[in-house]
């Protein structure tokens, strides 16, 4: 954005000699922080719960297609500017068709195309050859459904500083080993895409959230994420008072994050990577046992909570960089 600074002093003259008042420049906005307990965890697990009735999701199948129907109209419903975005990807299983589901909550006072990016994500689809009538209740069902609700909560907060960007991706599961042309497909077209229509110089944070459902909630933030942003992530679980539900993983993940991390974007994965029938264990991921009875209502909050912490905490910043003049 470029200033223009006029002395005092030649204002001064420029008054004399004109005789006129200086225009006053347009107020902006009265940005106030978003309200933790908008929040509602319940409206969450419900959300899960009605997308886990078009199980299985399987990327490039009839279920995955109804349920990213389902997540645009629910966009739509809470008032959400959003689209579904159909694109066909190589896979080793032959050429498939995904469907992103792609949502914008524009900042506010007309500043939508001048005010940087904060995107939310979340995976949709089922890995591939469970079973016949697999949930995938924690991955991807809690996820989307807690996206849903920080998209009601944000699209009914006061005006925003920033551009939000709610994303539901379709291919995140592999069919055999992640590679090139296996997994993370919605992810990579979402992040190509940002680079290709030049906005990837005005995010600030993609956020995905993946597996946070769990009852016993212990949110392992890997090592592969943009540091500022796991930073900002534990600090605002510590303000939360649930810092003891969030650990750095002990090595990298690959995740939804990964293809944001690639195109430069910063980038964080806010994942419960330890699903299972005791503490530290993962054997519910991937199993038939990945069903609606193991998701809490609490866990959903409490990540929800901290998610909309580390919005305020960027929107702040945000908004004082522009009173000094150093960013958009």
């Amino acid at each position: 954005m470029t200033r223009y600074l006029i002395s005092s002093v030649l204002t001064g003259f420029l008054l004399v000699a004109f005789g006129c008042r200086p225009t006053p420049l347009p107020k902006s906005p009265a940005f106030a922080a978003i309200d933790l307990q908008a929040l509602n965890a319940e409206n969450a697990l419900a959300e899960a719960r009605a997308l886990v009735v078009f199980s299985p999701r399987e990327a490039g199948t009839p279920g995955a297609r109804a349920a990213a129907g389902h997540l645009l109209k629910r966009l739509q419903t809470i008032g959400i500017q959003a689209s579904l975005e159909a694109f066909t990807d190589d896979t080793p299983a032959g050429p498939t068709t995904f469907w992103n589901v792609m949502g914008t909550i524009p900042a506010a006072g007309g500043k939508s195309a001048a005010a940087d990016w904060i995107f939310l994500g979340s995976h949709f689809d089922t890995k591939s050859g469970i079973s016949p009538g697999f949930q995938g209740a924690n991955d991807s069902a809690s996820s989307s459904g807690l996206l849903l609700e920080l998209a009601r909560v944000l699209q009914a907060a006061g005006p925003l500083r920033l551009n939000i960007g709610i994303a539901f991706f379709d291919g995140e599961e592999c069919r055999r080993n992640y590679a090139a042309n296996d997994g993370l497909h919605g992810s990579s077209q979402a992040a190509r895409a940002l680079v290709l229509n030049r906005k990837a110089g005005k995010v600030r944070a993609v956020i995905i959230l993946d597996m946070v459902g769990d009852k016993d909630l212990s949110i392992t933030i890997p090592r592969n994420c943009t540091p500022d942003l796991a930073a900002r992530a534990f600090r605002a679980a510590e303000e939360e008072k649930v810092r003891d539900k969030f650990a750095l993983m002990a090595g990298a993940l690959l995740d939804d994050h990964v293809p944001f991390l690639e195109a430069g974007l910063p980038a964080v994965d806010l994942i419960d990577f330890e699903f299972g029938s005791l503490p530290g264990k993962n054997d519910y991921w991937h199993t038939a046992q990945d069903t609606l009875d193991k998701l809490s209502a609490e866990s959903l909050g409490i990540t929800g909570r901290v998610v909309l912490r580390m919005l305020n905490d960027l929107m702040q910043e945000a908004q004082a960089e522009r009173k000094l003049g150093q960013r958009r």
